[in-house]
């Protein structure tokens, strides 16, 4: 048996929220630097892709802490499934897999239900493609950190 297939890969209550926390944590930092991101104009956006989506969903304007709220619900949401379905694979290479995969379904998916295009072209030009892929990246760097700090046995 390798040392791979003899790891411990239950779910526990443990787990869970450890996964939760590597969420929050992941949610926190990438909006915190999304945010001096926008105030300080390096991002190419009208606002957060969290909050454009929050309003696509409800249908009228909403403040940014409703944003930051989707913000922070799905990547703890994501970041929580990826950790307890795939615990064998909470390496930077799986995590930065995962992070694309998540950017694919952000170019293709979100920001063109939101009103931006593909990729946000429709209100970044071209930059919408590195500003779309640069949270991603921080993204799967923060996670895997947060893995790295809290899942030290299964990472």
């Amino acid at each position: 048996m390798t040392a791979s297939s003899s790891q411990e890969t239950h779910i526990t209550i443990t787990n869970v929220w450890k996964a939760v926390a590597a969420g929050i944590i992941t949610s926190i930092v990438t909006g915190a630097i999304m945010a001096v991101a926008l105030k300080t104009g390096i991002s190419p956006f009208p606002k957060p892709l969290g909050l454009a989506f929050a309003q696509w969903v409800v249908g009228q304007q909403l403040p940014l802490p409703v944003g930051l709220l989707f913000h922070t619900a799905y990547v703890t949401a994501w970041s929580t499934l990826f950790i307890l379905v795939a615990p064998r694979h909470l390496r930077a290479l799986p995590i930065l897999g995962f992070g694309l995969a998540l950017w694919l379904v952000a170019i293709f998916v979100f920001t063109p239900l939101v009103g931006w295009g593909v990729a946000a072209t429709g209100v970044a030009g071209l930059k919408g493609i590195i500003a779309t892929l640069v949270p991603h990246l921080l993204f799967s760097l923060v996670l895997w950190l947060s893995c790295l700090g809290l899942l030290r046995s299964r990472v």
